[in-house]
C-alpha cells in the first residue's frame, strides 16, 4: 500500500530534478518608461483608427450607426460570458501550477491572469508578454526556474489543445458537410491542416526521451564549441517535451480542472455570438467558432494584443461565411470591447498588486535562516 506521501504526489512530482536550467535561474520582467509611453501611444492610435477612422472607410458610416440599435440585454449577456471565460483561465492555471510555500493561491492565480492581460496589451506577438509576466509571477512564488518552465509549458499545451482540436474538428466537419453552413476552403480546410500539423508536432515532442538534454550535454563535453552550444540548446525542446507529457497526462486523467481551458475559449466565443445576436444576426454556431479561431490568428502579427489584426481577420472570416461585412464589423468591435478593452483596467490594477505581493515574498525569503550547507544567497 502506498504511503501518505505517495498518495499526495502531484503530476509534477516525478519530474527529473536535473531538468535543464540556465544561469542563476533569475528572470527579470522590465517595463521601461519608453515601452510604456510607446504602448500607450499605439493603443490610443489603434482605438482612434478602429472606432473612428475605419467606419468611414468604404462607406461604413451608416453601418456604424447600428451600434445604437444593439440589444442591451445581449450586451449584458456578453459581459457575463466574458467573466466566465476569465474564470476558466484562472481554474486551469491553478490546476496546472503547484503552490510553493502556499503562495500560489486562487488570489495569486487571479492576479497573474489579469496582470498578464495588461502585459499582453503592451508586448506584441501571440500573448508572449502575458506569458513572460506569468513566468515572472510564478517564479516569484519560489518555484525553481526549470519547474516553472515545465509547468507553464504544460498549461499552454492544455490551453491551446482546445483551440487546435476545435479548428481541426470544425474545419473538417464543415468541409465534409458534417456540420451545416458555408465551407470556404480558406476558412475550413486551411485552418484544419494548420491545426493538425501543430498537434502532430507537439505529439512528436512528447516522444523526446526525458534524459535527452543530459545525453546531449554529456556528448558535447570536450567536443568543441559547436557541440557545446548544441547541448545547451537542447534545454528548450526538453522543456517543451516534459511540459507536453504533463499536459497529456492531465488530459488522459480527465482532470476536471481542464474544463477551465474549454471555458476560456468557448465562453469567449460565446461573447462574439452574443454580440452578433445583439445586432440581429444568428449564424450557425460552428461558423462563429471557425470565424473566431481564424480571427485569433491575427494575434500572431507583431502588434500589442493583435490590435487591428484580430479585428480585421475576424471580420474577414465572418464575411467569408456569408455575414454582412458592416454587421460583422460592429459585432466584432463590440466583442473586442468586452474581451480586450474592459479587462485592461482590472489587469493594470492586478499588475501593481502582483508586484507588491512579489516584493513581500522576496522580503520573507530574505528573512529566512539559511539551512546548513546551503548557499548564503538563494537566486530569486
Amino acid at each position: 500500500m502506498a504511503d501518505a506521501h505517495d498518495q499526495a504526489r502531484g503530476p509534477f512530482d516525478d519530474l527529473d530534478d536535473d531538468f535543464p536550467t540556465r544561469g542563476d535561474g533569475s528572470f527579470k520582467f522590465r517595463l521601461t518608461r519608453k515601452t510604456l509611453i510607446g504602448a500607450i501611444i499605439f493603443v490610443a492610435c489603434a482605438i482612434a483608427f478602429l472606432y473612428v477612422v475605419l467606419p468611414k472607410i468604404g462607406g461604413l458610416n451608416e453601418t456604424w450607426r447600428r451600434l445604437d440599435e444593439g440589444d442591451g440585454s445581449w450586451f449584458a449577456v456578453a459581459g457575463l460570458l466574458e467573466v466566465g471565460s476569465y474564470l476558466g483561465y484562472i481554474v486551469a492555471l491553478k490546476v496546472v501550477i503547484p503552490s510553493h510555500k502556499s503562495r500560489f493561491t486562487w488570489s495569486t492565480a487571479y492576479l497573474i491572469t489579469m496582470a498578464g492581460v495588461a502585459a499582453t496589451r503592451l508586448f506584441a506577438t501571440a500573448g508572449v508578454g502575458g506569458m513572460a509576466l506569468s513566468f515572472w509571477g510564478i517564479r516569484r512564488t519560489g518555484l525553481p526556474r526549470r519547474q516553472v518552465a515545465v509547468n507553464l509549458t504544460a498549461f499552454m499545451v492544455c490551453l491551446y489543445s482546445v483551440f487546435m482540436v476545435s479548428a481541426l474538428v470544425g474545419g473538417i466537419g464543415l468541409a465534409a458537410g458534417v456540420f451545416n453552413g458555408p465551407s470556404p476552403i480558406g476558412m475550413t480546410v486551411v485552418p484544419a491542416v494548420l491545426a493538425g500539423s501543430v498537434i502532430a508536432v507537439f505529439l512528436l515532442f512528447a516522444l523526446v526521451p526525458g534524459d535527452s538534454e543530459r545525453r546531449l550535454r554529456a556528448w558535447s563535453h570536450g567536443r568543441g564549441e559547436v557541440a557545446t552550444v548544441a547541448g545547451k540548446l537542447a534545454a528548450a525542446p526538453a522543456a517543451v517535451a516534459a511540459g507536453t507529457r504533463v499536459a497529456l497526462r492531465l488530459l488522459k486523467e480527465r482532470h476536471p480542472g481542464m474544463l477551465g481551458a474549454v471555458a476560456w475559449w468557448y465562453f469567449d466565443i460565446a461573447v462574439l455570438w452574443a454580440c452578433l445576436r445583439a445586432f440581429g444576426s444568428e449564424p450557425a454556431v460552428v461558423t462563429i467558432v471557425m470565424a473566431y479561431l481564424v480571427g485569433q490568428l491575427g494575434n500572431l502579427l507583431p502588434l500589442p494584443g493583435g490590435i487591428g489584426g484580430v479585428e480585421g481577420a475576424m471580420v474577414g472570416a465572418l464575411a467569408a461565411f456569408g455575414i454582412d461585412a458592416g454587421l460583422a464589423l460592429v459585432a466584432v468591435l463590440s466583442y473586442r470591447a468586452f474581451s480586450f478593452w474592459l479587462p485592461t483596467i482590472p489587469g493594470a490594477i492586478a499588475f501593481v498588486q502582483l508586484r507588491q505581493r512579489a516584493t513581500k515574498w522576496a522580503e520573507e525569503d530574505a528573512g529566512e535562516p539559511t539551512p546548513p550547507g546551503a548557499p548564503a544567497k538563494l537566486a530569486q
